[in-house]
């Protein structure tokens, strides 16, 4: 990552250390779902992600998308933040939560690199996140995401193209930002030779 961290114009040394591994993520999903006695159908068939999935997660073999993971924590009736942070105390009236620069816990995929910000807190509406985008290309993508609630991205540095299924992409520059309803099928692509660097926020409706 350091490579794609200096390319997006950021002061050396500040980029974000890798504090949760995909491997400890796949080990606490599987902790957690022996510990309410369910075998890997069961979980699948109350998330609606295959058993195989499931498995290949579980074992830090793949990495899930934003949308995959939000139907796998609430399908082990968990907040996302609960799934980086086992410590995780539930947002209440006068709560306070600082991510210290570097210490979030991230998620990677092929096409993104999130820094999951705030995970100390659940049973928030508003899931914050700085990422770098890694896809140069919307055939990088196998499919739109697309999860329930709002979605607001700023870019920091770099520029985007932001695909919405069935609409024309918006290239967004440094400095600009978009508000959009998040059921819609969407993707960032970097637009420029370096990935892209964002500030995303997810509001998601209801309780988790």
């Amino acid at each position: 990552m350091e490579k794609t961290f200096a390319s997006a114009g950021l002061v050396p040394g500040t980029e974000p250390s890798e504090v949760q591994s995909e491997s400890a993520l796949g080990r606490r999903v599987r902790e957690m779902r022996k510990a309410k006695g369910w075998k890997l159908a069961d979980l699948a068939a109350r998330t609606g992600l295959a058993v195989s999935t499931i498995s290949k997660m579980e074992r830090g073999e793949i990495s899930l998308t934003y949308d995959r993971f939000m139907r796998l924590a609430q399908g082990l009736g968990l907040d996302v933040g609960e799934l980086f942070d086992p410590g995780a105390e539930n947002f209440a009236s006068g709560s306070v939560s600082v991510t210290r620069a570097r210490m979030a816990p991230v998620h990677e995929t092929p096409t993104y690199y999130y820094e999951m910000l705030n995970s100390d807190l659940t049973g928030k509406h508003m899931v914050p996140m700085i990422g770098m985008v890694h896809a140069h290309s919307i055939a990088e993508f196998s499919a739109f995401i697309s999860h329930p609630g709002e979605e607001f991205v700023h870019i920091i540095a770099g520029s985007i193209e932001l695909h919405i299924s069935g609409r024309e992409p918006v290239r967004l520059e440094a400095g600009d930002s978009m508000y959009f309803d998040s059921g819609m099928g969407h993707a960032y692509v970097s637009a420029g030779a370096e990935d892209a660097r964002i500030l995303v926020v997810c509001w998601k409706p209801g309780k988790p």
